[in-house]
């Protein structure tokens, strides 16, 4: 993908918005860096698109914010996303690894083939919840005053923007290069081997889910964080399409054993 490519490529997702004047805030932030790709999940005003106050605050943004998706679930939200930030001011047990928003918008522009970004907000009020934080590959916090550490969302969408823009620009020399990042713990795949979807690689914790309950691993009684626990370890792995066939193939040999998809029966204890 050209840098150009990015601009259209990398998506914003609001997850159940309040306030529709964010919404049309957001979408000028984007515009205002060369973004379009906006994605609102499950806003709690309806009419959202058609409301004066987001019209007003979206200013010359009205494009934007008219070919925003709308969208049920994140999930639906990150088909074909990879990788995945979620937007939080604090860490999450059993969640992904943080890591500082610069360096994430670095590693995106860094995995050019394949990638799709995606940086996800929560709600106004309570941020992301748990569930949604889980299904990005990295926390991403914007560094700010510890005693009044909240953005507004459209805020927080600028920054992000920014960031993303600036890592952009800096790919092509116009801007220094950020400093070199830390060890995120990403492992980037090989040019030839894009990293998997987020479609993919949540149809692969499904299957996973149902191999370790067929062979007794996981108890849905006492779940105990395990799937939790594994979402964390294999997303820390950036895991190609090739990858999470290998890992669906586990699963599929964990559902139907080997001696009973060849014909043979178990022998008597």
């Amino acid at each position: 993908m050209d840098m150009d490519g990015f601009y259209r490529a990398a998506r914003f997702v609001l997850v159940e918005p309040a306030h529709p004047a964010n919404i049309g805030a957001a979408a000028r932030a984007l515009q205002v860096m060369g973004f379009s790709r906006l994605v609102v999940v499950a806003p709690q005003d309806p009419l959202w698109r058609e409301s004066g106050e987001a019209r007003a605050l979206a200013t010359s943004a009205h494009e934007v914010l008219e070919q925003a998706v709308e969208c049920a679930t994140l999930r639906e939200a990150l088909e074909g996303a990879t990788p995945a930030f979620a937007m939080s001011g604090y860490g999450r047990e059993f969640g992904p690894a943080a890591m500082d928003l610069r360096e994430a918008a670095s590693l995106a522009v860094e995995g050019v083939n394949g990638t799709q970004p995606a940086f996800v907000f929560g709600t106004e009020r309570t941020g992301l919840s748990n569930e949604d934080v889980r299904r990005c590959h990295r926390i991403c916090r914007i560094e700010s005053d510890e005693a009044r550490g909240s953005l507004n969302l459209a805020q927080a969408v600028q920054v992000a923007a920014y960031e993303m823009r600036r890592a952009i620009l800096a790919s092509r020399g116009a801007v220094p290069p950020a400093p070199p990042r830390r060890d995120a713990g990403i492992a980037g795949p090989r040019e030839e081997d894009p990293p998997a979807g987020i479609e993919q690689t949540e149809a692969m914790f499904d299957h996973l889910e149902r191999g370790l309950l067929a062979i007794g691993a996981l108890d849905p009684q006492a779940p105990r964080n395990l799937m939790a626990r594994l979402r964390r370890l294999l997303l820390r792995a950036v895991p190609t399409a090739v990858e999470v066939d290998i890992v669906r193939g586990i699963a599929a040999a964990m559902e139907v054993p080997r001696r009973l998809r060849s014909g043979r029966k178990t022998p008597p204890s």
